[in-house]
């Protein structure tokens, strides 16, 4: 019996070791030199003016809708085709996400019906998601914000490296957030980034990021002048990125496009090898841009098969192969569902999607003999299962 291979793994060398053991004998372990250096090459990067380390992408999209001003009453345009804390940000402010389904090839938001959706006065930002790493339709969006006078801030958690007709993701909507979890195109284990290019918004976040403090710790803590005054202007949130994940930031960052080449070679093997198979591959909307390939979700062809989507996982797993589910839709999660009564029928692209898809393995960690193992067993499944 093979190894079971997990679903996701990082890649972690011994750059990203050596960087980590230099800041613990630095003695400085918190916000410092090495989150201001992840910063500056990280907005280098994606070609943005500003760039801001905070502990997750969560935080991130917190601090972005608080900086353009989102409040209770306010109402936020975004999908149901994701995580939840996409919408749970919204909600830290007593507003409302409205949902807009996706479109059936990218699930990427559905530009049409994000359209029909703007008339309503209390609508204050779009925040769509590149799903998967592939970018929305920015062209559409940010046009439809600025008829409506709406702000964008992107959740491309799953975005980097990511490209829209050849503009990085992160230098098109007022405010972009990327995630640095785990199973991340990049990982520092926790943490996320937020660019801009709107100094208004730098200033804000770097407040409300520590505690609404006007001064970073690290300025009054290492300078030899007395530095000891600080001013608490706004009541803020603890969401500052260490110089311990930092350090793995940095040297993560100098392998994304690498990372990204590695994901869609396997990418490219897996679309090729499913070419007979009953299922439908992720759909490339632009092949002269870059997708990320943070996830390869397949979509089952459920009408030629004996079994469900989920006696599929099952099989993968018996067969030493981790598999996933993007996404459980948010209006069938407990939560939205009771809040805003929503039935499944509600977003039936989305709850279509997701009875039918699958997310395989996809990492720069696998060998060829993973990729390999992974076509082996959809193949042996799909072909043993087929009416």
């Amino acid at each position: 019996m093979n190894e079971f291979l997990p679903f996701a793994l990082p890649l972690i060398g011994e750059e990203e070791i050596a960087e980590v053991c230099d800041t613990m004998r630095s003695g400085w372990l918190t916000t410092g030199n090495k989150a201001k250096r992840f910063e500056k090459n990280f907005a280098d990067y994606v070609s943005a003016r500003n760039a801001l380390a905070v502990n997750s992408a969560t935080a991130g999209l917190h601090l972005a809708l608080e900086a353009i001003g989102v409040t209770s009453g306010d109402k936020v345009l975004t999908t149901p085709y994701t995580f939840t804390a996409t919408a749970e940000v919204i909600r830290y402010f007593g507003a409302d996400p409205v949902f807009v389904d996706v479109d059936p090839k990218t699930f990427n938001i559905d530009i049409k019906q994000l359209q029909n959706k703007c008339s309503d006065e209390a609508i204050k930002a779009i925040l769509p998601v590149h799903f998967a790493g592939q970018a929305c339709e920015m062209d559409e969006i940010l046009s439809i914000a600025k008829k409506h006078k709406l702000k964008v801030v992107e959740d491309a958690a799953h975005a980097l490296p990511t490209t829209y007709k050849g503009k990085m993701i992160g230098t098109l909507g007022d405010l972009t957030v990327y995630s640095f979890y785990v199973t991340k195109t990049i990982a520092t284990g926790e943490g996320g980034m937020v660019v801009t290019n709107c100094e208004e918004y730098v200033n804000r976040i770097k407040t409300m990021r520590l505690h609404g403090i006007n001064r970073d710790v690290f300025d009054r803590y290492t300078t030899d002048k007395p530095s000891w005054y600080y001013e608490v202007v706004a009541p803020g949130y603890k969401y500052n990125m260490t110089d311990l994940a930092a350090s793995i930031g940095i040297h993560q960052l100098k392998k994304a496009n690498l990372f990204q080449q590695k994901r869609q070679s396997i990418a490219e093997k897996y679309t090729e090898a499913f070419k007979e198979l009953p299922l439908i591959p992720p759909f490339v909307a632009r092949p002269e841009d870059t997708h990320s390939w943070h996830l390869y979700v397949i979509q089952l062809e459920l009408e030629s098969l004996q079994i469900d989507r989920d006696r599929f996982i099952e099989l993968m797993a018996e067969e030493g192969i981790g598999t996933s589910v993007h996404f459980i839709p948010l209006h069938i999660q407990p939560y939205w569902r009771d809040r805003y009564g929503f039935k499944p029928e509600d977003f039936p692209v989305a709850y279509d999607v997701y009875k039918r898809a699958v997310s395989l393995p996809i990492y720069p960690k696998m060998t060829g003999q993973d990729v390999e193992r992974v076509i082996r067993a959809v193949n042996k499944i799909l072909t043993s299962y087929s009416k």
